[in-house]
C-alpha cells in the first residue's frame, strides 16, 4: 500500500521570549492509506502537535512532510487549507459544531467551502447523517443532542468532503465508556467497508487497542510502536 503521509526528521520548536521549546523533536513517520493507526502518549508529550503537522494545521520548524506524496512542509496557509478540505477529515475531543447550525447545517458547511451546490450538499448531509444513525436528529441543534450525539455529527461532517484521511483527536474523551466504543466502532467500520485511513490520537490505552498500530510518543519521540 501507498503512503498517504509521511514525517521525516520533523522538528516543531516554539520560542517564549528568547527561550526555545521543542514539541516534536525529529520524528519519523510513515501512514500507508487504509491504515487504522493511534498516536498514543501523555499530555504534553507532543503528540496533539504531531497531529497538527499531519493535518496540515500547522508547519514544522524543520524536516518535511508529505501527503499523498506532495511536499506540503512550506507551503502557504492558503494551499494547505485546500489540502485539509479535499483529503482530510478531522474529529475533536470538543465536537467543535457551530452552535447556531443544525445537524443539517453544520455537515454541509465543509462541502459550501469546496463550491458543493446546496441541493447536492442537502443530499449527501442527509445520507451522512443517516450512515452514523442520525437520521431523525437532522434538524436538531448541539444542545439539543448528547455527547455522543454530537460526536456523530461530528463524524459525519468529518466525511462531508469524502477525504481519504480521518483525524481524530481524542474522540471519546467527553463520552462516557460505552457511547465512547460506539464512536471507536464506527471510526473501526469507516475503515474496514469505506477503506478510510484512520489516525487516532489518544492518551487512553483502552482506545488505542482498537488500532491495528500503536504510535507512542513521549517528549517530543516516538519511543515505540506495537501492532
Amino acid at each position: 500500500m501507498k503512503s498517504v503521509i509521511k514525517l521525516v526528521e520533523v522538528w516543531k520548536i516554539y520560542k517564549i521570549g528568547k527561550i526555545e521549546v521543542p514539541a516534536v523533536c525529529g520524528i519519523n513517520l510513515e501512514i500507508k492509506e487504509k491504515e487504522f493507526i493511534s498516536i498514543m502518549g501523555p499530555s504534553g508529550s507532543g503528540k496533539s502537535t504531531t497531529m497538527n503537522i499531519i493535518g496540515c494545521l500547522d508547519v514544522p520548524t524543520r524536516g518535511r512532510v508529505y501527503v499523498e506524496g506532495k511536499d506540503v512542509s512550506k507551503l502557504p496557509e492558503s494551499e494547505l487549507a485546500t489540502i485539509r478540505n479535499a483529503t482530510i477529515g478531522f474529529i475533536f475531543q470538543q465536537f467543535n459544531l457551530i452552535p447556531n447550525m443544525n445537524a443539517l447545517e453544520n455537515v454541509t458547511l465543509p462541502m459550501v467551502f469546496r463550491g458543493i451546490e446546496g441541493e447536492k450538499r442537502k443530499k449527501i448531509a442527509i445520507e451522512l447523517l443517516s450512515k452514523v444513525g442520525l437520521s431523525r436528529r437532522i434538524y436538531h441543534k448541539p444542545f439539543e443532542l448528547s455527547g455522543g450525539e454530537q460526536q456523530r455529527v461530528a463524524i459525519a461532517r468529518a466525511l462531508a468532503n469524502n477525504p481519504k484521511i480521518i483525524l481524530a483527536d481524542e474522540p471519546t474523551g467527553n463520552l462516557d465508556s460505552k457511547t465512547g466504543k460506539d464512536v471507536i466502532r464506527l471510526l473501526i467500520k469507516l475503515n474496514k467497508e469505506e477503506n478510510k485511513t484512520i489516525v487516532v490520537i489518544t492518551h487512553d490505552e483502552n482506545i488505542a487497542k482498537y488500532a491495528k498500530r500503536i504510535v507512542y510518543i513521549k517528549d517530543g519521540k516516538i519511543i515505540k510502536e506495537k501492532k
